[in-house]
């Protein structure tokens, strides 16, 4: 699990992609020495295992899976070497909580729509596929290439949220450009309330009407 707080950057190594799965090597001299394999490690908002880690260099694989749902697979200039990722370690206990749940579980790519200044913050439009929409909830949370982000706008297939110079400066979010791919993972409490509903919208109704009653005798 994780906040969606971008803790580090770095760039894409190496990229190998193949029909069903791939490989990703990224250049983090500032965290690859405290990782180790096995370990869990968000990139661009992806929950991914390390599968090698060197002084400067950690490695993950990619699953089929993971190529159709994520921008690694998609056509995008994000995601060529010397590209900046968006980087994040899992949440442990006693670590500050500043952003919302992340499960690094994608959702679905978006493309950006628009990157414009507003005085010294900037405005981020994201068009959302189609079954991404109901996870839209303005002034809700939303995490857009594992950034916590929050939903200041919404015109439907288009979000829109508001970035702060802080943000825009340390994250990848300052090298988007209309067109560009980006991993979209809506709020998982919404999730949950999605699929108890469903849930109970399934169950049988147990409610016996007053002429059924009336029928069987009572």
């Amino acid at each position: 699990m994780f906040t969606g707080i971008i803790e580090h950057i770095g760039t894409v190594d190496a990229l190998s992609i193949e029909s069903d799965g791939g490989r990703v090597t990224v250049r983090a001299p500032t965290l690859a020495g405290s990782v180790s394999v096995s370990n869990s490690i968000a990139v661009n908002g992806c929950c991914l295992t390390i599968v090698s880690a060197e002084k400067d260099t950690f490695s993950a694989d990619l699953s089929g899976e993971t190529l159709r749902k994520t921008s690694f697979g998609a056509e995008s200039a994000a995601l060529r070497t010397g590209s900046r990722l968006n980087l994040e370690q899992p949440l442990t206990v006693g670590k500050e909580f500043g952003g919302h749940f992340v499960l690094g579980h994608v959702d679905g790519i978006g493309r950006v729509t628009r990157l414009e200044p507003e005085g010294e913050n900037w405005w981020l439009g994201v068009q959302v596929p189609e079954g991404f929409a109901r996870y839209i909830v303005p002034k809700g949370s939303i995490t857009i290439d594992g950034i916590s982000l929050t939903v200041a706008r919404w015109r439907s297939p288009i979000v829109e949220v508001a970035v702060i110079p802080y943000t825009y400066e340390h994250t990848t979010l300052c090298d988007r450009k209309p067109g560009d791919a980006v991993n979209l993972e809506g709020d998982i409490l919404g999730k949950y309330v999605e699929r108890y509903l469903e849930a109970r919208s399934s169950t049988p109704s147990s409610d016996i009407s007053i002429a059924q009653l009336i029928e069987q005798g009572f």
